[in-house]
């Protein structure tokens, strides 16, 4: 068989349903002749995307494999790359590569060379008999430690040699754990059990680690409250009543609150960075955290006590350790932690229901928000946001209830990227509605890409919020925007939507939030993508406590 072939069988024994690609390698043809099938975007960015959004929801169990042609093709995906290894997810980049023999030639793009500061590891395979080694190494490194891209050039004449077959000795790659150190363990329970005011502060290792569960176990244990940053949010669920709710760029009054009031900060699967995705932590706390990666470990911050591994196997040691110490119900129930944090919400609710139901034309965008909310089955439905005021907005105010119902993301903060992880998401999980929402600026970087979920029938919901303006932007670029209308923006992207075979509907009336939406879910019940196109003002109140 050809290499490529040789390949092509891997992917199939690593239980591969897809390969994200565009449009020229031979590799697409050999996994497509083993019913492994192709999706074609219209850009190689949204490619890399979608199996960036298929690997979140799969969490890491499959990984998206990205293919691309050798040159202008993995060149062109190199964004969507670096925005995968910003938000540790764990992608299978093959790219197409320059023969051996013509190593060194100029415009020779060695794309193994070029993406290593926005890969775990990458490489080329450069001898066919190396094929099933290099594959190897690859699942290795996507299935150990912290996720992120791994990226793997095939020169061309591996690509089309001829391989033995009797060499494709070939097993799937397990996934690799680690437990904490028991001596952390126990010191981590005795200084919690000190602590007057812990809080749980938790971010996406929650999720990779799938240990909610056990989170909330811990969490009940403790009588302790719990956060999430961006990419931690639908970790724990935010109507328990243990929850403060997400603190990133923006946040609920309750993470502030407790956060300030805290005595010590136990950070699960978080890295403690001060950016949009996850609220800075206030200074003057006993700080203690458990991660992966010693990459996140004393960063920002001096740690008073840091443990490492995996929170799916370090969870369930610090639970058992809590029983040991303090009895096997702890602190449960004990003292008036759930009711302050009721109270806290409910005042902060009172506060913004104004906005969250208000009644003006053009619409305002809490609006769309809270009617979207309170119309979905949200343990059905996985959400993802934008960058800018569409992110600020639905991280405080959109309330998850089940893992992986939402995808965050703001580590990098690449406009356009909402479309093609939800499309990728959808293929991982069919059953379920997925929504992205989306303002007039992000939707210029993806906006084609809605013929690609027209043409592979993924029928997600795209949510556009249409103001016209660059929000938020104007009062940094006073002149520019005065004197050449520099924030402006226009477009009617129903209609787009509606000429590249999806359904489109634009909707100027708050009234018909709510009817748009049941619309929505009806259209895209028969396989159908849908773009609400919302006329909405400029929002430039944005949630900090």
């Amino acid at each position: 068989m050809k290499g490529e072939l040789a390949i092509a069988n891997i992917l199939k024994k690593e239980e591969t349903d897809y390969l994200f690609c565009y449009p020229a390698n031979t590799l697409i043809e050999a996994a497509a002749s083993l019913g492994i099938e192709p999706i074609m975007s219209r850009t190689e960015r949204a490619t890399v995307n979608m199996a960036d959004g298929y690997t979140r929801t799969m969490s890491g169990k499959k990984n998206g494999i990205v293919v691309t042609q050798t040159g202008p093709g993995i060149e062109n995906a190199f964004s969507g790359v670096a925005h995968a290894f910003a938000e540790s997810v764990p992608i299978f980049v093959i790219p197409g590569g320059t023969a051996n023999a013509r190593l060194g030639q100029s415009p020779d793009f060695r794309s193994s060379e070029v993406y290593r500061p926005v890969t775990k590891w990458s490489d080329r395979i450069n001898q066919l008999d190396r094929i099933p080694e290099m594959m190897r190494r690859g699942f290795t490194y996507l299935r150990s430690g912290r996720g992120r891209p791994v990226l793997l050039e095939v020169a061309q004449d591996v690509a089309q040699g001829e391989f033995d077959d009797s060499k494709l000795n070939y097993e799937k790659v397990k996934f690799n754990k680690t437990a904490a150190d028991p001596n952390d363990i126990r010191k981590t329970i005795e200084m919690l059990l000190k602590a007057k005011n812990p809080v749980l502060y938790a971010g996406a290792g929650i999720l990779w680690a799938e240990a909610t569960s056990d989170l909330i176990e811990f969490a009940e244990l403790l009588n302790a409250p719990v956060l999430t940053s961006n990419t931690g949010k639908s970790g724990f669920p935010e109507d328990h009543p243990l929850s403060l709710g997400t603190g990133g760029n923006t946040y609920t009054k309750a993470v502030k609150v407790f956060l300030d009031k805290s005595d010590l900060i136990f950070g699960l699967g978080c890295s403690f960075t001060t950016n949009l995705a996850s609220i800075g932590v206030p200074t003057g706390k006993t700080l203690i955290q458990a991660n992966v990666d010693e990459i996140d470990l004393n960063k920002e911050q001096q740690l008073d006590h840091s443990l490492m591994g995996d929170l799916s196997l370090v969870l369930p040691q610090l639970i058992e350790e809590l029983k040991k110490q303090a009895g096997e119900e702890a602190r449960k129930g004990t003292g008036n932690v759930e009711q302050e944090i009721k109270k806290v919400k409910d005042e902060w609710l009172d506060e913004w229901m104004p906005l969250l139901t208000s009644n003006e034309a053009p619409i305002n965008p809490y609006r769309i928000i809270w009617d979207f909310m309170n119309t979905v089955d949200r343990s059905n439905t996985i959400l993802t946001h934008e960058s800018g005021h569409p992110r600020d907005q639905t991280i405080p105010f959109y309330q998850t209830v089940t893992p992986r119902s939402y995808m965050g993301w703001a580590n990098s903060s690449q406009l356009g990227y909402s479309l093609g992880i939800s499309m990728g998401a959808k293929l991982a999980a069919p059953d379920k509605t997925v929504a992205a929402i989306m303002g007039d600026a992000s939707i210029g970087m993806c906006g084609m890409d809605i013929e690609t979920a027209v043409r592979h029938k993924i029928p997600v919901l795209l949510i556009v919020f249409n103001n016209h303006v660059l929000s938020g932007y104007s009062v940094n670029y006073p002149k520019a925007t005065e004197n050449f209308g520099f924030t402006n923006l226009y477009g009617e992207y129903a209609k787009l939507a509606t000429a590249l075979g999806a359904h489109g509907e634009r909707v100027e009336d708050p009234s018909e939030i709510i009817p748009s939406i049941k619309r929505a879910q009806e259209v895209m019940n028969t396989g159908k993508p849908v773009l609400l196109e919302f006329m909405t003002k400029e929002e430039n109140r944005l949630c900090r406590g």
